[in-house]
């Protein structure tokens, strides 16, 4: 059926822009004809603007120029081999903790460290970058926005020929269709980056053992986060992606079969051992209950209870016993005014603000107000802190009202917890790193997993990270990645 409506959809949208000087045309890659009604010169300006924007919403380019280097040797010898070499791919890899992969117009291809500290050896990693090569080559972005383009003139074109109904189906089918990258494009870069590595000599296989590294992480930070691990199978028939292991063993079928290349383990572990392993000095540290940033110099404590997550936009803590949420964030740009004119008229404007009041943090101009949200079922306590000319900090505090005032003493210590750090405090705190060891003969999981520098889940993160899940022998491994602190 998606192929079928695809091909329906190429050459109904080719017939309405014929008129405009717009065709179809064949892609090298993928020998498909479909419809692009925006040119490679035009990809390549977008991907150039949108490249700053992703830096600054990832962290930035990770600043390791032998790390970042082995990156990108690895992405140009993929991308000389395929259908449009003279593209011009540009590799970055990403100073961000989340396990993540993406690709921009133009060839602006994208890894995080994150992902890179979870792949096994080079080949792992060829096939992350390989398929969103793939991405990049059959064009996928400019297909999609060009089918954004057109979906609206599409529909009202069914709709004038075949009545109101079949316009309403015809605009659920759109949407469907526009919803992220399809399952046949998904299918199609899964191919394309097969075909790609198998060119440079790469084990085509371990495009889908890094798809089981990735479930298996999936299921250990849902286990971590007090969630069933098994909700990461779910499976929706509306979702763009369906089981990714399954996907990529039939595009190794379609492709050709299987092929045992090189993988390359030793090379890669190398060129991980010492790399920030977590969150770095840039996206601050969550330490138990304790959040601390050392570029930016503060600190605050959540109540016992409270699961700390670091997320690039936000500091998240949650208590499932205690049906309460913690949320912290920067606001996002300054205010000249004072705390209390800018919670009411900024950042709480609109709201049915209650006992709205100027208030001192440590030293820090601040204002606290609350609202009931209009269910009656929540209420909400904020938080205003200016912390310096350029930066206000938010917090917001979340429960059913009768949970609010059990919890106000403990949320109000959270609130009094905020301040500054000295440059010597800031200077202790330092991130995680990963460290290469060899397996010893004496060595077992149990022991090498109490060397990991975490509080909880220790063997599970190391099993997870070094892909011991299928009961491989640790001693078939010879050599190891543990999360250390500090050497």
């Amino acid at each position: 059926m998606a192929i079928t409506r695809r091909h329906f959809c190429g050459l109904t949208a080719c017939s309405l822009v014929a008129g405009l000087g717009t065709g179809c045309t064949v892609n090298p890659a993928t020998g498909s004809r479909d419809l692009i009604l925006v040119n490679p010169d035009e990809e390549k300006q977008i991907g150039l603007r949108e490249h700053p924007k992703i830096l600054a919403q990832f962290g930035g380019v990770y600043k390791d120029s032998a790390a970042a280097g082995y990156v990108a040797s690895i992405g140009g010898k993929l991308a000389a081999t395929t259908e449009t070499p003279s593209l011009g791919f540009t590799f970055t890899l990403l100073d961000s903790p989340i396990v993540n992969a993406f690709a921009l117009p133009g060839g602006y291809v994208y890894i995080s460290r994150g992902l890179m500290a979870l792949a096994g050896n080079e080949a792992e990693l060829a096939g992350v970058l390989g398929h969103e090569i793939g991405h990049v080559v059959a064009r996928h972005s400019a297909q999609r926005q060009s089918q954004s383009m057109l979906a609206q003139l599409g529909v009202g074109l069914l709709g004038a020929v075949t009545g109101r109904e079949s316009s309403q189906l015809a605009g659920t089918v759109a949407g469907l269709y526009l919803r992220s990258y399809s399952r046949d494009q998904e299918l199609e870069a899964d191919m394309l980056g097969i075909r790609y590595l198998r060119r440079t000599g790469y084990d085509i296989n371990a495009m889908a053992s890094f798809l089981a590294r990735l479930r298996a992480n999936s299921q250990l930070e849902a286990q971590i986060a007090g969630r069933s691990p098994n909700e990461v199978d779910s499976y929706d028939i509306t979702a763009t992606h369906p089981r990714t292991i399954e996907r990529v063993q039939r595009a190794a079928a379609l492709s050709g079969g299987k092929q045992n290349g090189r993988r390359d383990r030793n090379s890669y572990l190398k060129a991980l051992d010492g790399m920030i392993f977590g969150d770095g000095p840039e996206q601050g540290y969550t330490l138990g209950r304790r959040f601390a940033h050392p570029k930016l110099r503060f600190e605050f404590s959540v109540p016992q209870g409270f699961k700390l997550q670091n997320r690039p936009d936000r500091i998240a803590a949650a208590s499932k016993q205690a049906k309460a949420a913690i949320i912290f964030t920067a606001a996002p740009k300054p205010y000249r005014g004072t705390m209390s004119a800018y919670l009411s008229g900024v950042w709480g404007r609109g709201a049915a603000l209650n006992d709205l009041e100027a208030i001192k943090i440590n030293g820090f101009g601040a204002a606290t107000a609350w609202v009931r949200a209009r269910d009656g079922r929540t209420d909400y306590r904020l938080i205003a802190i200016r912390f310096d000319s350029k930066h206000i900090f938010r917090f917001v505090f979340a429960a059913a009202p009768a949970a609010m005032q059990k919890l106000a003493p403990a949320f109000q210590r959270t609130t009094y917890s905020f301040k500054r750090l000295s440059p010597a405090q800031a200077a202790v705190l330092q991130p995680k790193r990963l460290k290469i060891v060899a397996v010893r003969a004496t060595d077992t999981v149990g022991r090498l997993s109490g060397r990991m520098a975490f509080e909880d889940f220790r063997q599970e993160r190391f099993v997870t990270l070094n892909g011991l899940g299928d009961k491989r022998p640790l001693a078939s491994l010879k050599r190891v990645k543990l999360v250390v602190q500090n050497g």
